[in-house]
């Protein structure tokens, strides 16, 4: 009888521990799930992430209003870097976001075996060259230090900017949404190129000759757009977007804000604020 009892405790010990263990295992799966359709007298609360810059803003101010009447009632989640936003939405601790570029969401999505598509894109301050050092391109002197963003895709967005500006020479047979500092043929002024994360790039003014800071992120320091010695030309890919979970893709929320984007009033409302002079959707000049 003791043998028994033992081994039962033993059962009752082993079934125990996997059930812990599988407790466990699912509280780190967690998945988004599909936003409600609003019902009149009971709008649809969405929570959208966001990072330092002016997107928040655009959310609160403008994409807002203009959702309300359609049952649905924003507020904005800030987050401290690119990293966080996606895999909250993934996981359904958020509902959408708007703090990345199209190339962004596709390479980070892909990297990280995330289900997140774009609804659209919204008006977007680019990226620009600042220095503290220098008063123009032509100005940048041989040697001088550059700062761009250490993440892949904007890494490799900062380097197109340079081949924009004459300053490298990148593989022509490298896809350009893949460019790293290793794809340089051509670097005539010998730049010392830094890669720093892109939170930080605005406060390294003092310490680099030069950086190229995405535009979220000069508007949250303040660097004036004037002040820069020149802009990127913005391509389809580098406009932010507006994102969600596969799982609400074609959902009523979806397809608002797919309509929303690419409506009379939104462009309207835009025209009537601070973010007026911001590079615009391509589907805007279709």
């Amino acid at each position: 009888m003791k043998q028994i009892r033992r081994a039962l405790g033993a059962i009752a010990t082993i079934l125990l521990a996997a059930g812990s263990l599988s407790a466990c295992g699912t509280a780190n799966t967690a998945s988004a799930e599909q936003i409600a359709v609003p019902t009149e007298g009971n709008p649809t609360s969405i929570v959208v992430g966001v990072c330092a810059g002016p997107y928040g803003d655009m959310v609160k101010e403008v994409i807002a209003p203009l959702l309300s009447d359609d049952g649905y009632d924003l507020s904005v989640k800030e987050f401290s870097d690119y990293v966080q936003p996606d895999k909250a939405l993934a996981a359904g601790s958020i509902d959408a976001n708007l703090m990345q570029h199209g190339n962004y969401l596709k390479k980070f999505s892909a990297d990280n075996n995330l289900d997140l598509v774009s609804l659209g894109q919204v008006p977007t301050l680019g990226l620009g060259i600042y220095s503290n050092t220098f008063d123009s391109i032509d100005d940048i002197a041989d040697g001088a230090t550059v700062g761009i963003a250490n993440d892949a895709s904007n890494l490799a967005r900062s380097l197109g900017v340079l081949e924009q500006q004459g300053l490298v020479t990148l593989d022509g047979d490298v896809d350009a949404t893949k460019a790293s500092v290793d794809d340089i043929t051509e670097n005539p002024r010998h730049l010392n190129i830094k890669t720093i994360d892109a939170a930080q790039l605005a406060r390294s003014l003092d310490t680099v000759d030069v950086v190229l800071v995405p535009g979220n992120y000069s508007w949250a320091a303040g660097l004036k757009t004037e002040d820069a010695l020149a802009f990127e030309e913005q391509t389809d890919g580098v406009i932010n977007v507006v994102a969600v979970a596969g799982v609400n893709k074609d959902s009523h929320f979806a397809r608002t804000v797919s309509d929303l984007l690419v409506s009379d009033e939104f462009k309207d409302a835009i025209a009537a604020s601070e973010f007026k002079d911001f590079g615009k959707p391509t589907a805007w000049k279709e």
